[in-house]
């Protein structure tokens, strides 16, 4: 369910008077919406400006009239319903055109619809001559020379030439006209580039990157629709954007703010919101879909599923049972991330994460131009971190973090530059901030199974497990664990990750120290190196066994799952189910099987306890059947759980009986006689 107050740019909904309505009604709603776009006057519109100055005019006139009625006291005769109930639909719709001409964010996207725009300001000042055609005004009680002047307004906005300005027309045809050198490799001026973004009033990094932002919302939105031709021109802007970002601004700067203004928002929002109070308790990223669930506690729509949809019907923050799976919006919430976002500078993701996960995973371009634009600002930005300064360094480093975050064409493009050595050589920077955005830079390439091989071959490993050790800051640390995790994901290199002598215990000492995030990183990168049977021993030296089982009491349901993942495939050999045997874990696991909510929780226990009864032999199996409580988890799993869950149970309930039968022999009844003898 979308946000009620959000409306997609250029589209013009409008609230129609009922037909019962009466004249003193519509007037005393029209005044206000009149006043509210009159009082634009005095602002400046960067595109339009003629156009919107005639509507702004327009509306002028037509509130000298209303005021004038409404200051008489006067009742308007009921035929004048149908000329104000017009004038309301067309001020409605005027209002959100004149908001989208000066709205930051969407400059670049509403000038390359100039006809559009024209073409819809020109019809609704028609309709304003029109409602004036039809009221009534002979019966309205008004200034006879307030009534020759809306009279002579109707005649003026018949012969009004209404079109785009010839500015913005220039600035358009600039627009294709680089976009075509792009689209063909060939670098623009810097001085035609620098001229569109002045008309557009683009004069910052800030800037460029909140346009760049807004496409990005509108190519989710669009994909969402199955807009292909709109896609393609969004996709072409945003790289144009992007590319305009990186060559013109040398520093990048947040938003600059009047000290009044800045004054009053810090009172009301800055002052006292902090990120932490924004974010999921789940995935700990900032919420773009708030909704909350029936304990009353507010999540991420999209991580909320992911964990009741995985069977945890319990609330992660009270572990609540939950009488309910409802989600409702959190409209609130919504508005206090919107308005953190714009005042930090941060893109305001669209809620739809299928579709801008189906868009993030195409790996062909959105355009010709887009991919001549993204390949060129990879070669500026390559060239820079080659023979750039220490600050230009620094800044391409992180425009290249921020174009591999998204969109697997990007990544492609940067692996095929060359980044990746680069970015490992700038590991060891002294500087936090850049060594912050390699690392980024390098995690977001990790997803790509080019990014992995060049990391790979370039000699990155060593490189990486020092940063997880000694990294500037915890997030280049947990970053650099998530990097090990990715590389970990191909057999080859989870072998040579676990030869070098310092990166498993750096895991596992991230994961007995780090912050929830770092034991996410942590405990993620050793079940990828866990795959390998002959990284074992390398986990159980480096003291990996207690700190997965630490963890099983942890308040953190995913980081138990997680642990019991890892120590199910440890278990898998006899020196790990030794060594988890050796921790006496039997009957905490048992408590962990029946404490866990979640399908995949549940069967990695069950595979564990199977597992150490294989390897661990009968004395296991004597415990476990020790414990009734184990019994009633196992059958029900047999009757309720996944396929493979209730084999495994099944399984471990036949290795139990056929212990019991072994222990405790049925007694034979041997007739003699009037006699029963009971033998052994």
């Amino acid at each position: 369910m979308p946000h009620p107050s959000k409306r997609r740019i250029l589209t013009l909904p409008a609230v129609h008077p009922c037909e019962a309505v009466s004249p003193a009604t519509l007037l005393n709603s029209l005044i206000p919406l009149a006043r509210e776009i009159v009082a634009r006057r005095s602002h400046s519109f960067p595109i339009h400006r003629r156009s919107i100055r005639e509507a702004i005019r327009q509306t002028g006139l037509l509130l000298e009239l209303l005021d004038d009625v409404r200051d008489r006291g006067s009742a308007l005769p009921d035929s004048a319903v149908l000329s104000l109930s017009e004038l309301h639909v067309a001020l409605q719709k005027i209002r959100h055109l004149i908001n989208d001409c000066s709205r930051r964010g969407a400059r670049l996207l509403v000038l390359m619809r100039s006809e559009f725009v024209s073409s819809d300001l020109r019809v609704l000042v028609r309709s304003i001559a029109t409602a004036i055609d039809v009221l009534p005004l002979d019966n309205v009680n008004a200034a006879v020379e307030v009534k020759d002047l809306v009279r002579l307004l109707s005649k003026q906005a018949w012969n009004v030439v209404i079109a785009t300005d010839p500015e913005d027309d220039r600035a358009a045809k600039r627009i294709r006209s680089v976009m075509d050198q792009l689209k063909n490799g060939v670098a623009p001026a810097a001085s035609v580039l620098e001229c569109v973004l002045n008309h557009l009033q683009v004069r910052s990094w800030s800037d460029c990157d909140e346009e760049i932002a807004f496409l990005e919302e509108e190519i989710f939105t669009s994909f969402e629709n199955e807009e292909d031709g709109e896609v393609a021109l969004l996709g072409s802007l945003m790289a144009f954007m992007i590319y305009c970002r990186a060559v013109l601004f040398d520093t990048i700067n947040g938003k600059k703010r009047h000290k009044k203004e800045h004054a009053l928002h810090a009172s009301s929002i800055s002052d006292w919101l902090k990120q932490e109070a924004l974010q999921c308790p789940i995935s700990l990223d900032l919420m773009t879909d708030p909704v909350t669930i029936a304990t009353g506690q507010t999540y991420d729509r999209s991580s909320i599923k992911r964990w009741i949809k995985s069977g945890r019907l319990t609330c992660p923050v009270t572990r609540e049972k939950l009488t309910n799976t409802d989600l409702v919006p959190n409209f609130a919430i919504q508005k206090l991330v919107d308005e953190f976002c714009r005042d930090n500078r941060i893109p305001i993701a669209k809620p739809n994460t299928k579709h801008r996960q189906s868009v993030e995973k195409t790996a062909s371009p959105f355009s010709p131009a887009a991919a001549g634009a993204i390949k060129m600002t990879v070669a500026f930005l390559i060239d820079k971190l080659a023979k750039g300064t220490v600050e230009e360094k620094k800044k391409a480093t992180f425009e290249i973090r921020r174009i591999s975050k998204f969109y697997i064409f990007n990544r492609a493009c940067l692996v095929e530059a060359d980044a990746v050595p680069w970015l490992l050589y700038l590991l060891s920077s002294p500087d936090p901030s850049t060594q912050d955005n390699a690392v980024a830079a390098l995690l977001n390439l990790s997803k790509h199974p080019n990014g992995r091989r060049a990391i790979f071959e370039s000699g990155g490993l060593c490189s990486i497990t020092d940063v997880i050790k000694t990294g500037l800051t915890m997030e280049a640390q947990q970053n650099a664990a998530a990097i090990l995790f990715y590389l970990s994901s191909v057999e080859e290199y989870r072998i040579e990750i676990g030869v070098i002598p310092k990166a498993i215990p750096t895991l596992v000492e991230l994961l007995r120290e780090g912050s929830y995030r770092g034991k996410r990183n942590a405990i993620a990168g050793l079940f990828g190196l866990v795959q390998y049977p002959g990284n074992h021993s390398k986990l159980i030296a480096a003291g990996a066994i207690p700190v997965f089982t630490s963890l099983l009491s942890s308040d953190r349901e995913d980081l138990v799952d997680d642990s019991v993942a890892a120590l199910e495939k440890i278990a898998e050999s006899h020196e790990g189910a030794a060594a988890i045997l050796m921790r006496s874990s039997v009957p905490f696991l048992v408590q962990v099987l029946n404490s866990l909510t979640s399908r995949s929780g549940k069967e990695h226990c069950v595979s564990l306890l199977l597992a150490l009864c294989v390897n661990g032999g009968d004395k296991v199996v004597s415990l476990l059947e020790k414990m009734p409580v184990l019994m009633s988890s196992l059958y029900s799993l047999v009757t309720e759980g996944s396929p493979q869950a209730g084999k495994k149970a099944r399984s471990l309930l036949n290795h139990i009986h056929r212990h019991q039968e072994q222990s405790n022999p049925p007694l034979l009844r041997l007739p003699i006689g009037d006699h029963v003898i009971h033998a052994q």
